[in-house]
């Protein structure tokens, strides 16, 4: 039977995910069947936002159709470096959907008084307990180990903080969780590595690059099933988020919007290859070769409705739980959710 989680917190678990600042990139799209209109007869324009790494990496196929001028709308697509540069184009109106990570959007929800709303859930778990040789293979074998993380204060600690409680072990008392500023630090100090034994919690693509650099790298643990393991509901990481002001004038052009996310995030899955040329090829990844090495392991999605809302309540409950302040300081209301 599964256990539930005690809550958890955090803001920008993604920021790990990222491998610098890349240059905003504008496609525009047109349509398969009836297009979406404005006012003045022209096709309706979504202009979005969202950030390297992961939490874009199921948008290729739908940028790429808009390149294309294959969609019933069209897109002014930017990809950046940092979320604080995707908030600040949020809070002013000039972005109408943005890909970011789940607990920012609660916070930003908060903090604006509503002004945009969740729409799917794009990226569940990418965090991993990766292991320099093989002692590791269940949470209850982390007791009396080092391990390496990111994040202190922050998602990947609370989120490892909540997998051990859940599985009986105390994380100030049964292991030894060292901190480092970024996810970059750990990876190098992984990769050259020579003895058995080093442990650290990774992200997402920084895990490939750790196998890809030592033979003797291995994921000893995949935190999103070891979370699923104890909770009913899935880990999450990011989301799709939708101005408020823009689903009410433009339902027709958001729905279109996640249909054609959810084709786009399907072929990614179906399509490692192709697509890890594409997540290069718009800054989203530095590397192809590492991008489709990471792709099985991005647990890459596109879920709506009531999966989505519940899937997300569930997580942003655990992490008000830790700190309040780490979604906005309340938990989103219903009006939070688009089409749930």
């Amino acid at each position: 039977m599964k256990k539930t989680f005690a809550l958890i917190s955090a803001l920008m678990l993604c920021a790990a995910l990222f491998f610098g600042c890349a240059a905003s990139q504008t496609v525009s799209t047109a349509g398969d069947g009836e297009a979406a209109l404005s006012e003045d007869g022209e096709k309706t324009v979504v202009r979005l936002a969202s950030l390297m790494g992961p939490t874009t990496m199921g948008l290729v196929g739908l940028l790429e159709k808009a390149g294309e001028d294959a969609l019933s709308y069209e897109v002014e697509s930017g990809v950046y470096g940092a979320a604080d540069e995707i908030t600040g184009l949020l809070t002013t109106g000039e972005i109408d959907m943005a890909a970011i990570p789940c607990n920012l959007a609660a916070t930003l929800y908060a903090k604006t008084g509503g002004s945009l709303k969740v729409a799917a859930v794009n990226t569940l778990g990418v965090l991993y307990v990766v292991e320099m040789g093989e002692s590791v293979s269940s949470v209850a074998d982390l007791e009396g180990k080092t391990v390496y993380s990111t994040g202190m204060g922050t998602t990947p600690e609370y989120v490892f903080n909540a997998i051990l409680s859940a599985n009986g072990l105390d994380p100030a008392a049964d292991l030894t969780i060292e901190f480092r500023s970024e996810a970059a630090e750990i990876a190098a100090l992984l990769a050259t590595e020579d003895s058995g034994g080093a442990l650290a919690v990774l992200p997402q693509p920084y895990v490939t690059t750790v196998l890809n650099q030592n033979e003797n790298a291995r994921i000893a643990l995949d935190l999103t099933s070891e979370w699923g393991s104890v909770s009913e509901n899935s880990l999450v990481t990011g989301v799709l988020v939708v101005s408020s002001s823009f689903a009410e004038a433009n339902p027709e052009t958001v729905d279109a919007f996640l249909a054609d996310y959810k084709d786009s995030a399907d072929w990614v899955n179906a399509n490692p290859v192709e697509a890890a040329v594409l997540i290069e090829g718009y800054g989203i990844v530095a590397k192809a070769a590492v991008a489709e090495a990471a792709l099985p392991y991005c647990n890459i999605v596109c879920t709506t409705g009531g999966e989505m809302k519940a899937d997300i309540s569930s997580y942003l409950g655990v992490l008000y739980g830790y700190n309040p302040q780490s979604v906005g300081g309340a938990l989103p209301d219903d009006a939070f959710y688009y089409g749930a």
